[in-house]
């Protein structure tokens, strides 16, 4: 998928840092990760003969030194103009592993592309320790009716959604802060066996308006996918962070 605006503040924070880097061959990588109050933090690699760490495995700790939670976006740039740079494979599997909701700059012939970190890694092994906090992606269009109660459920196709807490993100708007919720029941369907009742429609809603509106969302859903009905809820604490975007860095 294209990046989003805020996305690309991310590939860009990463770019320009690589193009600050000097002739030390011990640190020929940046990396930029944004989290969920649309922070953007930034590292950049340290090489070493015994293994030393990637920019993105640096910039996680800098996030996590400042107590981002859960990420959602990570761009990788090289120093000497080599732009934007795909995730190693040891990258890939800590990235699934402490941030399994996280999107990844990639490099395209038709220019940057974010991919879902689940996708740069199939059929994978999982860390069954990492307690990882999982991220639930909303238009920001849904804001209000998620906040007043109105809107409880959700149907997605092709994501790795997981029962219990999560943070509700609103893509590319600063101005809906991310809430603190919870998944509560996924139900998945065919989708020749969706229903009104299934969808949680009122007010004269329809099986085939809602299923225009999805393949509007997902292009590539097949006519017979499977899509998940997922129940969710705001929890009384409301808002999961207060801060202004800002930027950290590390080199």
């Amino acid at each position: 998928m294209k990046p989003l605006d805020m996305e690309r503040r991310v590939i860009e924070a990463a770019e320009a840092l690589a193009r600050s880097l000097g002739s030390n061959p011990n640190h020929t990588v940046a990396a930029a990760a944004m989290d969920t109050n649309g922070q953007i933090h930034t590292a950049v690699n340290v090489h070493h003969f015994t293994g030393g760490p990637c920019a993105e495995l640096v910039a996680l700790g800098v996030a996590a030194t400042a107590e981002a939670g859960p990420l959602v976006a990570m761009a990788a740039a090289g120093d000497g103009g080599r732009g934007l740079l795909s995730p190693c494979g040891r990258c890939r599997q800590v990235m699934l592993d402490l941030h399994p909701d996280i999107l990844v700059a990639v490099p395209t012939v038709d220019g940057p592309r974010m991919r879902p970190i689940a996708k740069l890694l199939s059929d994978t092994y999982f860390f069954p320790d990492a307690q990882a906090g999982r991220v639930f992606r909303f238009n920001r269009s849904h804001y209000d009716a998620i906040t007043s109660g109105q809107k409880t459920s959700s149907v997605r196709w092709d994501e790795r959604i997981a029962l219990g807490p999560a943070i509700f993100y609103f893509e590319d708007d600063v101005k809906c802060p991310p809430l603190r919720g919870e998944i509560l029941e996924i139900q998945r369907y065919q989708i020749n066996d969706l229903t009104p009742e299934r969808l949680r429609l009122s007010n004269g809603g329809t099986v085939e308006g809602y299923l225009e509106g999805l393949r509007r969302h997902y292009p590539a859903m097949p006519a017979d996918a499977f899509v998940d009905v997922v129940d969710f809820q705001v929890t009384p604490s409301g808002s999961a962070h207060s801060r202004e975007p800002q930027n950290t860095t590390a080199q």
